[in-house]
């Protein structure tokens, strides 16, 4: 009762202030600090799982226990999401497209922590996945419900959902400028210059928070040592077209076998996701948990990117070629590594296996040129980064999120004109075979998809139940054409609908029908309701997205359309003339850059 009582104080006192706008930073200050917090606990929990479970392990040899660890790791977390959970809690980046596209941005508050706990267990015995993605809905879980918890309009929700993403992004990585331009570029549906601010301090407050907590040091060390250079362009553009390529592998590749996922029954998706992974895992040892430590091998200007085959089977071929040929192996099954890992039941994100496959990618790119010496020295690390960037650019349609991101994880600012064009080019190339991201493309599939949009963005603040007409009278088959005049002449519409005793819809009565016989008294005994209707062949579901109304109405052309429940039972009219009041009313009030 004290808390509530607090509460209530709290929200009077807040509703007497009116000042929405400093109330609103706010509330983004404590998302900022929130999510950092839980970036923090989430790395350090997957950090001290990883350390105590492989730290004895001999570089020399195999390791046997990689073949068992994963396969714990999917089953505790699938059994947690099942029994604890019993909600899916997978795709973190779509479930959060899905509640700005389909739940009015509110997220269940269990997904503040779900994640985190089934990510930890997961990465921390070996998925071969990120920790990204759980954030992002944990840092998106947290402004939606603190967004509702103070009682904020749904725009103010959508914002703060942004806000949480922004902030986990940044916190995570220490990249506050990625943070905002992934939630423009991959998230919101459209933003204005007030939504900014908001971000910004959400933003701020993360990496402030991340920095106070680990260190001021980039997430990966790296050393400028080798300058870029123009003669190197050509080289550059090619690298663009190759990570186009490579992210439209990555996209395409982890839809197939989600798809093969999908069809089987729970006990099969855990043994053939734990068998493949485990397999995976075991051969290559570099699939193991994120895979951040093979990036800093690669990231090294000397030659540690040599110690990438240690721990694994293949370490009796050290060698140039022997190299390559593990490197591309350990790139192209990575995709299957983190498929097996989210489809057998375990949890995370794409986002560290996208930055593993353009590490090894970009350094593929340049090693196997310098060993041909078909080009002029290119320098690998250097080259690392551009594929971590291209193919970042383009599994998530982020061209500008990929640049930021590389240059803020590394401190390499110096490469932001080689990151610019390999991160473009590789997005112009997967735009030309791909229209969605990786994380849309699951939603698009099904018609769900509503982002970057603002006819659509608008559309979905509106609700069928609030836009019917339930005051035009109802008429039954068994009622004469004197009846109907009657009720007709107390409405000022043009179309009444026909109903059963139980209210359901059967057909359509349009007064331009029955102008010519209405006004005849011999003939109101004679004609009964049955003979002048016309079948409702083309009715509306009230729990249909405004965006398929809207469609409808095109399609059809009609102007009123009659809306039923999921038992064709009728509860009203909905008209163009109000969607589009309410829409025009919508627009002026949430895209007004007068507001925040």
């Amino acid at each position: 009762m004290a808390k509530k009582g607090i509460y209530d104080k709290f929200m009077m006192w807040k509703s007497s202030h009116n000042n929405d706008r400093a109330f609103l930073l706010f509330v983004c200050f404590l998302v900022g600090i929130a999510t950092a917090l839980a970036a923090y606990v989430l790395k350090l929990i997957i950090h001290y799982i990883q350390l105590f479970l492989t730290n004895s392990f001999n570089p020399a040899e195999a390791n046997y226990l990689y073949l068992l660890y994963p396969t714990i790791g999917i089953l505790l977390a699938g059994l947690y999401v099942k029994f604890i959970v019993k909600d899916d809690i997978s795709h973190g980046v779509t479930k959060i497209l899905f509640s700005i596209s389909q739940r009015k941005s509110r997220i269940k508050p269990h997904n503040m922590y779900s994640s985190l706990i089934a990510s930890s267990i997961t990465i921390g015995l070996g998925g071969s996945v990120g920790a990204e993605a759980p954030i992002v809905l944990t840092g998106s879980a947290i402004g939606s419900n603190l967004g509702r918890y103070f009682k904020l309009d749904q725009r103010k929700l959508m914002l703060l959902v942004g806000c949480g993403a922004a902030g986990a992004i940044a916190g995570i990585f220490k990249a506050p400028i990625a943070g905002i331009l992934f939630v423009i570029e991959v998230l919101l549906l459209d933003l204005t210059l007030s939504s900014i601010l908001p971000l910004l301090i959400t933003s701020i407050t993360a990496t402030v928070v991340s920095y106070v907590l680990t260190g001021y040091d980039a997430m990966f060390a790296f050393s400028q040592v080798d300058a870029f250079s123009l003669n190197r362009i050509p080289w550059v553009i090619a690298l663009g077209i190759f990570c186009g390529f490579v992210s439209l592998y990555l996209t395409r590749v982890t839809a197939w076998i989600e798809d093969i996922f999908h069809n089987l029954s729970s006990v099969k998706k855990y043994l053939f996701g734990a068998t493949m992974l485990s397999i995976l895992i075991f051969f290559f040892p570099p699939l193991f948990g994120e895979g951040y430590n093979s990036i800093e091998m690669l990231l090294d200007s000397g030659d540690r990117y040599k110690e990438i085959m240690d721990k694994s089977f293949f370490y009796s071929l050290k060698n140039e070629w022997g190299l390559v040929v593990f490197l591309t192996l350990t790139m192209l099954f990575k995709v299957f590594a983190m498929s097996a890992t989210n489809g057998g039941g375990g949890t995370g994100g794409v986002f560290a296996p996208t930055l593993f496959i353009g590490c090894i990618m970009g350094f593929l790119f340049a090693y196997v040129l310098n060993l041909l010496n078909i080009a002029p020295h290119l320098p690998q690390d250097n080259f690392a980064l551009y594929g971590m960037a291209g193919v970042m650019a383009g599994v998530m349609h982020a061209p500008l999120t990929g640049t930021f991101l590389i240059a803020e994880l590394t401190g390499g600012y110096d490469l932001f004109l080689p990151l610019m064009i390999v991160a473009s080019i590789s997005y112009g190339t997967i735009i030309i075979f791909e229209k969605h991201n990786i994380y849309a493309i699951r939603l698009a599939k099904k018609g769900e998809l509503i982002t970057h949009n603002k006819d659509k963005a608008v559309l979905t603040f509106l609700n069928i139940e609030q836009l019917l007409e339930t005051n035009i009278p109802t008429l039954t088959k068994s009622m004469n054409l004197g009846e109907t005049v009657k009720i007709i002449s107390t409405s000022n519409r043009n179309i009444f609908p026909v109903v059963t005793d139980k209210g359901v819809l059967v057909g359509l009565v349009y007064l331009n029908d029955i102008r010519n016989i209405m006004f005849r008294p011999e003939l109101y005994e004679r004609f009964k309701v049955e003979k002048f209707m016309v079948g409702a062949t083309v009715k509306i579901n009230i729990h249909m997205p405004m965006e398929q109304v809207m469609n409808i109405f095109e399609d059809t052309k009609a102007w009123n359309l009659p809306v039923v429940d999921d038992n064709e039972v009728y509860k009203g009219i909905i008209s163009q003339s109000t969607v589009f009041n309410a829409y025009r009313d919508v627009l002026v009030k949430n895209y007004s850059d007068s507001e925040v």
